[in-house]
Order: C-alpha cells, then structure tokens, then sequence
C-alpha cells in the first residue's frame, strides 16, 4: 500500500515539547482518581498529526468521587479554526486515496481499539463514571463501527442512467462532501466518535472532532490509536474545551466556510442553537437530539419478558441514554402484575458503586445537576399523586449516585411524562385502550425509539407503524446495533447513522452528463 503524507500546516498553537505529551497533570488536594492506562491518556489537542497544547486547562472529574483526573488542554476558537484548516489541507489526499488504502487503515485503527479495548474502558469508567462491564461493551460497540465502514468505503457506488438520446452517457458519481465537524456528548463518549468519524473517514472526509467537556479522555485516546494506525496528519483531529469555551467553539465550527458538514449528537435544545449557525452557509447537517422513549405494555404481552427488557431499556448508564425509556405505559389488566414484577427485579438485579467495583450494575450520574432533575421530576410527580414504589432518592454511595426508582399513579400532567429525565427513574403510567396508547406515545414532540411488548401479530403490526419514532423495538429493550440505521423523527434529530445507509450522510451526489458521444 502506498504511503503519502500532507506538509503540516502551520499552527497557531503551543506544540508539546515531546512527541507526545506528559501524562494528565493533577492539581489540588481530595480524593485520589482511578488509576488510568498512561499510554493511552493524553493531555492535549491532537491537530494536524500534533500533540498541542492550548493557553490554559481544564480539568476532568471522576464522577463516582469527585476526584480530579487531570488537567486537558482548553482549546479556543483559534485551535478550532487550526484544526479546521489542518483538516481541509489533509482532504485532498484523503479523498483521492484509493477506497481500498482508507478502508485498510480503518481496519488497524479498528484492531488497535481491540488490543485495547480494557484499557480504553477504564478511561470511560473514569470519565463518565459507567459500570465497567458496559464501559467494555461500550468499546466493543464503539471499534465495531470502525470495521464496519472500513468495509463500507469500499462499496460506495455510483450509477449508469439510460440517456433519452443516442449520443450522450449519464452518470452519477459519489463523492465527500469535505470537511465534517463532529460534537459529541459524554453518555458514549467512544461510540459517538467512531459512529460518526468511521462513515466520515471511509467516504472520503477528514474531521474535526469537539468532545463533550465532561468525558474528552476518550476522544484523545482515539487520537493516539488513529496515529498509531497511521491515519494522516490532519484527517482526524480532537479539539477539548471546557464548558466555558463550549458555545464559542460550536459556533466556530459551525460558521466556519471551510467546513461542510456538521454532525451532532446532544440535546434538542443545541441542536438548535447549532443549526441556526450553520444556516449561514448553508452546511449540510445531521443531528441525533433528545429521546422521549415510550415502554407500552399491552395486556397480551409476556409480562416476565417485558419486565427484563424494561430493566435494559431503562436503568442502562443509570437512565443517561438518548434511547432509555421515559415512559412505562401498561394496560390495566396487566397493570399491577408488571409494577410488582418491575419493582422485585430492580431490588434483586440493580447495584449501586463505583463504576469500576465488581458487581456494580449502576454508576453515578454525570454530574450533580443531573441528579438535580431526577429529585425535581420525582417530587413533581409526587406532589401531584404518584407513588413511590421503590428508590426515590440520593443514594449514600454519593452526591453524584441516585437509587433507582419506580413511579406509580403517574399521568401524562407530570413533568417525567413531559420531558426527558435523563436518569435512573421509571414512571408506570396505567391506559385502557390501545389507541390511547398510542396516542400518549405520540404526543411528545420528538420520536427517536419505542418499545412495545405484545404478542398479538395484528397489534404489532399497527403499532409498530403508528409509533411516531425512527426506531421501534418489538418485544426488545435494547435496538443499537452497527448493521442498523440509528436517528428519529420530529425533533429527534435529522439523518441516519450507522448501517449502509450512515455513509450517505458525508457524500454529495454529482451527475455528469457526457455529450457528443
């Protein structure tokens, strides 16, 4: 396979002094962090094939204590706009590489995630606080991306048009559409990555990726894989900020002309904001925002498999995933039997601790204001006449770590029926009919996945169509999977990812007509 490289653009930036720069840096006193992986843990940007640093850090938290990490380099818009650059210098060659040399690279960056693949869970364990069992799947799930458009680059065909008159041939051709700016969000902070670079990367496009503030360990160690596979200089580059810098760096990357994509996963609300700014030029666009799950249950289900799938739809990441169930909705003649059931298998299956103790089935929240939201949504609830059927408070291992709970009595007046909790909390809200079901299910204003368990095949063919929603799953609480395309509808996002159609959303379609045949 041939070798090439792009001359580095200049940067406007502080270089490390070495090759690779020095271990996290700690600073202050409290409780000591997780101990990390060193070869993996970096403490600078990665732009243009460097290790920079930025003017000033920001640090990183363990979430389970409150431990400090270390110290990440807090890149501003002038190292947003250096990435850029670096990236759209890089593209060129990128995209003229054959299919074969991009998908071959793809494939070491996704074998080195392999031959680290525990080392890389810890930094997601430490990070984001997650069991470490699902931090594992997590990278699992993650390197599965990258294997799998590392196949895909190289089936991105055009086509051959029958031409209305003799002398002309009509083609249609593929190609990257440039420069794609990725934002992440901290729940996976690998898998959000790779879903997106993976399809970026096989179809031509160089990238510049903003993680979230609270988990940008991740993305770096990504960075230090990618240059160990051999990824050029400029086509993947990683610029940390702190929360502080966040809205400025968005929007840089969003208003930039030398970008041509934005893809983002996050909340409504951002995607919004982030839009707006990329309306100026006109960018192309996907996005994968809120979730409002709904969890039906019709009297003819299996209660006992309902059950197992509600405790992993619901209570995986502690509740923190765009496609946990928000709403339990049950039909009454099964009502009582599911909540009794629901709650013995929360008791006897969940465990709270340290993300990184054996046994541990539910971390911490990311950080206390989420586990602000899960109080008020319970309080709320109960003040207008739900019930407390287990959990429903701070759990002593912390101030980040909430018990999981389950609400009865609930209806569709209560702030956990209306907006996305985002945390480990469970409201039972009884129906009668099966049109009321789904029109409560239908009456949020975003529809990224569904779940219904019943085992009439009329009623599963009414409501998997009904169910306003990008993603439905049918006697199963658990639907990402690397074959399948992942986005919603309404104001769940634009898009797909994932799957032989995620690919599409970094090439641009050109027709070519060629005359005087």
């Amino acid at each position: 396979m041939a070798t090439w490289r792009l001359p580095r653009t200049p940067l406007l930036l502080r270089a490390a002094p070495r090759l690779l720069p020095a271990p996290l840096r700690r600073s202050g006193s409290g409780p000591a962090p997780p101990r990390l992986p060193g070869s993996l843990v970096r403490s600078g940007g990665f732009v243009g094939g460097r290790w920079v640093q930025a003017a000033a850090a920001f640090p990183v938290l363990d979430p389970a204590s409150g431990a400090e990490l270390g110290q990440v380099a807090d890149c501003g818009v002038a190292e947003a706009r250096a990435a850029v650059r670096a990236a759209w210098e890089a593209g060129p060659g990128w995209s003229a590489a054959p299919a074969k040399e991009r998908s071959a690279l793809l494939r070491k960056w996704y074998s080195l995630m392999m031959e680290n693949k525990d080392d890389l869970a810890k930094i997601i364990t430490a990070e984001n606080g997650k069991p470490l069992k699902e931090a594992q799947g997590e990278i699992l799930y993650s390197a599965s991306f990258l294997e799998w458009f590392a196949e895909e680059a190289r089936r991105i065909y055009g086509d051959i048009i029958p031409p209305s008159v003799k002398d002309r041939r009509l083609l249609v051709l593929k190609q990257p559409v440039g420069v794609a700016a990725i934002i992440t969000p901290w729940n996976f902070p690998s898998a959000m990555i790779t879903r997106k670079v993976g399809a970026a990367l096989a179809a031509g496009c160089t990238v510049v990726v903003k993680p979230a503030e609270d988990t940008p360990l991740s993305a770096l160690a990504l960075a230090e894989l990618a240059n160990q596979a051999g990824i050029p200089a400029g086509v993947y580059n990683v610029v940390p900020c702190s929360q502080k810098q966040t809205p400025a760096v968005g929007e840089a990357l969003c208003t930039d002309p030398l970008v041509a994509k934005i893809s983002f996963t996050g909340s409504t609300a951002t995607g919004k904001v982030l839009l707006h700014h990329a309306a100026g030029t006109v960018k192309r666009v996907s996005m994968e925002l809120g979730g409002h799950a709904p969890f039906i249950v019709f009297d003819s289900a299996d209660v006992d498999r309902a059950v197992l799938g509600a405790l992993a739809s619901k209570y995986r990441n502690s509740g923190q995933t765009c496609v946990c169930t928000n709403r339990f909705l049950v039909q009454k003649g099964i009502h009582d039997a599911f909540v009794e059931k629901f709650a013995k298998a929360i008791e006897r299956e969940l465990r709270v601790g340290n993300g990184f103790d054996e046994g541990t089935t539910q971390g911490p929240l990311i950080n206390e204001k989420a586990v602000g939201k899960v109080e008020r949504h319970i309080s709320d609830a109960v003040s207008q006449g739900a019930s407390i059927v287990t959990g429903g408070k701070r759990h002593s291992f912390g101030k980040n770590f909430f018990e999981p709970t389950l609400l009865s009595n609930v209806t569709t007046n209560m702030l956990c029926t209306q907006e996305e909790t985002f945390g480990p909390l469970a409201p039972v809200i009884k129906f009668d009919t099966e049109a009321e079901a789904v029109a409560i299910a239908n009456s949020a204003n975003v529809g990224l996945a569904g779940y219904f368990y019943s085992q009439d095949p009329a009623q599963i063919w009414r409501v998997a169509e009904q169910l306003e929603v990008g993603m439905v799953g049918v006697n199963e609480g658990i639907v990402s999977s690397v074959e399948c395309p992942f986005g919603g509808v309404k104001q769940s996002g634009l898009g797909r990812e994932g799957s032989k159609y995620g690919i599409d959303e970094y090439l641009e379609i050109k027709y070519v007509c060629f005359g005087g045949l």
